[in-house]
């Protein structure tokens, strides 16, 4: 049993790259889709897909490398809020990743989105991780 579903996500990812998998596959849920998406939208990932089996689904993701180099597009992946100390942001307080380079995604009441999003729709919410 995973205590912290969004960190061993993010463990996968980060695991998958070191070993220079293709392609890694992760139990699904809302919260981990909602990351994907913005993965995708913001070039991490090369392509995703949901899969439902009987019981929670997958999420099989397409990691993206380098051409040339073969380095991986995510060069860090880093939790922030953790179910011992949760880091909770007003808008202004939303820090920018590696001086706007990098995105946090951010659970808020209108749902998770970048911090860029947040900042723009004026929410503030719990600061879940830092990808750059």
């Amino acid at each position: 049993m995973v205590t912290d579903p969004i960190a061993d996500f993010l463990t996968r990812i980060r695991n998958a790259q070191m070993a220079r998998h293709r392609i890694v596959e992760i139990p699904a849920s809302n919260v981990k889709k909602r990351i994907t998406e913005i993965l995708y939208d913001k070039g991490y990932i090369l392509k995703y897909k949901f899969e439902d089996d009987s019981k929670q689904g997958l999420i099989k993701i397409a990691l993206k490398y380098d051409a040339q180099t073969k380095e991986p597009a995510i060069r860090s992946l880093e939790r922030i809020s953790r179910p011992g100390l949760r880091q909770y942001a007003k808008p202004a307080e939303i820090r920018r990743v590696q001086n706007g380079l990098g995105v946090a995604i951010v659970s808020t009441s209108k749902g998770v989105m970048t911090d860029k999003e947040a900042r723009t729709q004026n929410v503030g919410g719990e600061v879940m991780c830092n990808i750059y």
